[in-house]
């Protein structure tokens, strides 16, 4: 799994390794192989992000993560092949904003942020209750993994 960020020498190592964990983690689990899968990372502040959701989704407000698939049918993907699955773009601020109103670490925030955009690039939706429900389900089963659950 190969994460290509739009910043280097942002998170360290430590941090790096479990963005790329958590991206396998959420490919495998879908049947496809890590190995050669690729995702783009770009950090930005909340008007940067602001701009890309209101010319992409039409809502002139900030988010806190957009996701840009490139995929639309997995069953192309050639068995050992490299592939991109997309684009996912995250809002620092908003991100340290939210692990303060949640009472966890920026680290679970940016990783929770990344484990839900990467399902989206994947094809998850919340856009019903069911699609809703399978997707945390989804995202639950692999911050387990990371040892990154929420606390009550």
């Amino acid at each position: 799994m190969r994460i290509l960020y739009s910043e280097e020498g942002l998170f360290d190592e430590s941090m790096q390794k479990k963005l790329a964990k958590a991206a396998a983690l959420c490919v495998e689990k879908e049947g496809l192989g890590p190995d050669g899968a690729e995702i783009s990372l770009t950090f930005m502040s909340r008007e940067e992000i602001r701009k890309l959701n209101n010319d992409y989704r039409g809502i002139d407000n900030h988010t806190d993560v957009l996701s840009f698939p490139l995929i639309e049918d997995f069953e192309q993907i050639a068995p050992g092949g490299d592939y991109m699955l997309g684009d996912v773009v995250i809002c620092l601020q908003q991100a340290r904003a939210q692990a303060e109103e949640y009472g966890h670490s920026v680290e679970r925030e940016i990783v929770y942020l990344f484990v839900h955009s990467v399902c989206h690039l994947l094809g998850f939706d919340h856009m019903n209750e069911a699609d809703k429900r399978r997707m945390r389900q989804r995202e639950e089963e692999i911050m387990a993994v990371l040892d990154l659950e929420r606390r009550a």
